[in-house]
């Protein structure tokens, strides 16, 4: 028997696969996720949840604990059990499975942080004040927020946002296209060194793979590389701050070995593969279509873990920051960040709607 197709089985195939291809635009499975999540809520919840697509403050994001700034939205947990498997499909239908379990065991991570604090009280390390402190910042699993802005449909754009402690998840969305910039996402500790968890990392690959790339440099690229300053207390282009980077620092991938440069597509791909398939290819593909030599890697701090240090990756399209310093400048604290330089909060693609709408 032939073991190739015939030609009208390949164009059958082909043509299913095209549907397919159509039918998954991601936009399209985001839009059935979200807008089944909001049947399973109440018409108070529902009202708590929504949000016209205009309000400012759709662009208003923070990765600081509710107790310090609090969030639009519904609570994730004041939901009921069908509203929270609702909402992990859409979680699931926006993000990879990498980027799903990120966001998950952040969330779990902040019911960690206050056990640990509770511990480190009953062990006598620290004082009731300090723990009522920590307490008042309420990190908590269920205390991350989720508001819908707009209404999900094919013919005008929307947006959904998921915050709390060190997650900010942005998401805007237009017909088949979805942006997802910034997306803001941290860990403390990042590697819990005590208790039942202990050795949990969460974001185990932005850290392992930034220490590979620094180190895999030669002496005089390194030189380069590596910036004589002091860590940054957090990342540079936070909410909290006002100023941006618009300079291009360190070493261009331009300069970079082969092998060197398997190591930055692994680094870039760890941020990038956090979305599903089809928008994390888009990112890098926008990526390979500008060229890997104009992508600078710089870095400052330590070369090693435990101890602080700070990594940028800034391209013409995109923009990544890493900071781990923490409070007790241990190198245990994570702040990353990706930025689509120009389409935050889906700027460059509402330009082109609103344009192609006039027309």
């Amino acid at each position: 028997m032939n073991r190739y197709l015939p030609n009208r089985h390949w164009l059958l195939l082909c043509l299913l696969l095209t549907s397919y291809t159509l039918r998954a635009q991601p936009g399209a499975s985001v839009q059935t996720t979200v807008g089944h999540f909001l049947s399973t809520l109440s018409p108070d919840e529902q009202t708590k949840a929504t949000y016209a697509f205009s309000d400012t403050t759709r662009r208003k994001w923070t990765n600081l604990p509710v107790g310090m700034v609090p969030r639009p939205g519904i609570a994730y947990g004041a939901l009921t059990d069908q509203s929270r498997m609702a909402f992990h499909r859409v979680l699931s239908s926006l993000l990879s499975s990498q980027g799903y379990l990120k966001v998950v065991s952040i969330m779990a991570l902040d019911d960690i942080l206050n056990t640990l604090y509770q511990q480190a009280f009953d062990a006598g390390k620290i004082d009731q004040r300090t723990l009522t402190m920590m307490q008042n910042l309420k990190w908590a699993h269920g205390n991350f927020y989720i508001s819908i802005w707009g209404k999900p449909q094919e013919k005008a754009p929307w947006g959904l946002n998921f915050g709390g402690h060190h997650m900010a998840l942005s998401i805007t969305v237009n017909g088949g296209d979805v942006i997802t910039s910034p997306m803001f996402y941290g860990t403390d500790p990042s590697e819990v060194k005590s208790a039942k968890y202990a050795g949990l990392r969460v974001l185990s690959k932005e850290e392992d793979y930034g220490f590979m790339l620094v180190n895999a440099l030669t002496d005089k690229q390194r030189a380069k590389a590596v910036l004589p300053q002091a860590v940054p207390k957090d990342i540079i282009t936070s909410p909290q701050a006002n100023q941006r980077i618009t300079s291009y620092y360190g070493l261009s991938a331009g300069d970079f070995s082969d092998d060197q440069r398997v190591i930055l597509t692994m680094l870039l791909q760890e941020y990038m593969h956090n979305f599903e398939h089809q928008t994390a290819h888009r990112l890098y593909d926008k990526l390979l279509k500008t060229g890997f030599d104009k992508v600078y890697f710089a870095w400052v701090g330590s070369l090693e873990n435990n101890k602080p240090h700070y990594y940028i990756i800034n391209t013409p399209d995109f923009l990544i920051e890493y900071d781990n310093v923490g409070f007790q400048n241990d190198g245990n604290h994570i702040h990353a960040i990706l930025r689509e330089k120009g389409n935050d909060f889906g700027d460059d693609l509402l330009k082109r709607h609103y344009a192609e709408a006039k027309h």
